[in-house]
């Protein structure tokens, strides 16, 4: 069940035609995949959905030619400094498209197919259940406070009795100096709270610029 089609150097017509159209039903697969509660462009959506019927010619045309292959693998490294970084997501289902066109590609289409119905599952599951989602209550606070302020303990007690932690991860100087943003991670004790919590703040911050908001999630690439 999990023997290549391929059975000879020689590549026949019903082969070729049968591993180009598993390729792009995954490569569909793929596409749809990563589609699924994710921001996307339609230019990487159909990229991916071709990707695995690319790499599969590609390693038919090598086939075991050394030179071939050196000659390829040059060019995918010209491609990869010529294109722009794309989030983790996207670079794993890239993976995963060219996972499924290498195996097409010699002949493996119903281990390909195995392949991608386990991926597609877990990856299914992993999003439903929110995995590696960071906590809702988390927020990002800035806080601009004037020079004559000393901001140590200032606002310990609103913290402790509006949050569950609180951490001061920067300070910086703004206004020539006359200013201090300070820049907290904070988990809320109840979002229901949030209007006056920032209303204290502000009473003691002078009315100066007060942002609350979720924080920022930087792809790890």
């Amino acid at each position: 069940m999990l023997n290549s089609i391929i059975s000879t150097s020689e590549i026949t017509l019903s082969a070729f035609l049968i591993c180009t159209a598993v390729s792009l039903a995954l490569g569909l697969g793929c596409a749809l995949l990563c589609m699924y509660k994710n921001r996307y462009s339609q230019s990487y959506a159909l990229t991916l959905a071709m990707l695995p019927a690319m790499v599969q010619v590609v390693i038919m045309l090598v086939n075991g030619n050394i030179g071939a292959g050196v000659a390829v693998a040059g060019a995918f490294s010209l491609v990869r400094f010529r294109s722009a970084n794309g989030s983790a997501r996207e670079i794993g289902m890239i993976f995963l498209g060219m996972s499924i066109g290498l195996a097409t590609g010699m002949g493996y289409v119903a281990l390909a197919a195995m392949f991608f119905a386990v991926m597609a599952l877990f990856t299914l599951v992993l999003t439903a259940a929110n995995f590696g989602a960071g906590r809702d209550s988390d927020r990002e606070l800035k806080i601009t406070i004037p020079e004559n302020l000393d901001y140590e303990g200032l606002f310990d007690d609103l913290f402790e009795r509006y949050t569950a932690s609180c951490r001061l991860e920067r300070v910086k100087t703004s206004n020539m100096g006359t200013l201090y943003e300070l820049d907290y991670r904070v988990s809320l004790r109840d979002e229901k709270h949030t209007k006056a919590f920032m209303d204290e703040l502000r009473t003691r911050n002078g009315n100066l610029n007060i942002v609350c908001g979720r924080p920022v999630v930087k792809e790890a690439l």
